[in-house]
């Protein structure tokens, strides 16, 4: 082998080792940052680039992607209870720009010095909050205390070039002895409820059943009303069809020259037979003197006469 073949190996080796340093390849969701001497000098976009080789160095490559992670701290209510989170943190680059590259890239030495700052200022800014609220009121503050830490963080994640996407409280709780009693206090109030609720239909019911017990008394009443009228309207009707008989049949026995007292004494005869028959007593007490009957006899004559004077009249 000839001096010179050898030395065309060489250089093709070299030539093969320089043009793969020249290449390089960046993942889909990433971007690459490029240093020049250890100074930023550019960022590469997701696919096959080219860098000068031994001139350009590959930094790191900056995830663009949805990160989470997930959170478990303390913190004191302004009453002295303690409060336990268990929270899930989502965040993310904020965009693919220069600056924001340069940003996520330079802040922090690694991502665990990034991690370990995340998480201290989401629990301090919740803990501040926490600290201004009764134990009673943080279990319905968990949005006011999303929206809060939100309002806080946004700023800060931005000058470190990463954005807050959500932040879950997935549990909240609290001491042992805490929990016991705010169980105890749902139960009464439960209790409470639930005999207001009892006393409230007890009292409809009887109000319902006065209502229906009035209307049923009204409805008898009026009923009554109308019958006792019913019943004077139909006396009423009886007594002018017996008061127009009589003075018919008075007119007819006074134009065949008949004495008229016959008809009183049937009527007579008529209400004694009446009473024997429909009266639930055994017996009837009837003064049957002389005296008696022709004191009758006149009352039942003049009332006939009464009759025919206002018929007259009409």
């Amino acid at each position: 082998m000839s001096p010179s073949f050898v030395t065309l190996l060489i250089i093709l080796f070299l030539a093969l080792i320089v043009l793969s340093m020249s290449f390089v390849t960046i993942r889909q969701g990433n971007v690459g940052v490029i240093t020049v001497f250890g100074k930023y000098r550019r960022i590469l976009l997701p696919g096959l680039n080219f860098k000068i080789p031994f001139i350009e160095q590959m930094y790191a490559q900056i995830s663009t992607q949805n990160r989470s992670v997930e959170l478990e701290f303390q913190a004191v209510t302004v009453d002295q209870a303690n409060v336990y989170f268990k929270a899930m943190l989502l965040y993310s680059v904020l965009d693919q720009q220069e600056e924001t590259i340069k940003n996520v890239a330079f802040k922090f030495v690694d991502d665990r010095n990034l991690m370990q700052a995340l998480i201290r200022t989401v629990e301090g800014s919740i803990r501040a909050f926490v600290a201004t609220k009764r134990q009673a009121d943080v279990l319905v503050l968990r949005r006011d205390i999303v929206e809060h830490v939100k309002e806080q963080l946004d700023q800060i994640l931005e000058s470190w070039g990463y954005h807050l996407q959500d932040l879950q409280l997935n549990d909240i709780t609290f001491d042992d002895v805490i929990m016991k009693s705010m169980s105890q206090v749902v139960a009464s109030n439960n209790l409470k409820a639930a005999a207001e609720n009892e006393g409230q239909a007890l009292l409809i019911t009887k109000t319902k059943g006065a209502e229906a017990e009035g209307n049923a008394i009204k409805i008898a009443a009026e009923a009554e009303r109308q019958a006792a009228q019913l019943r004077g309207q139909g006396i009423a009707l009886f007594r002018e069809e017996v008061a127009k008989g009589m003075s018919v049949a008075a007119k007819e026995m006074q134009d065949a020259n008949m004495d008229t007292s016959v008809i009183l004494f049937t009527m007579w005869t008529e209400a004694i037979k009446h009473f024997s028959e429909n009266s639930k007593g055994n017996v009837i007490f009837l003064d049957g003197s002389t005296d008696n009957m022709q004191r009758t006899m006149k009352e039942m004559m003049a009332l006939d006469k009464l009759h025919v004077d206002k018929t007259k009249a009409k």
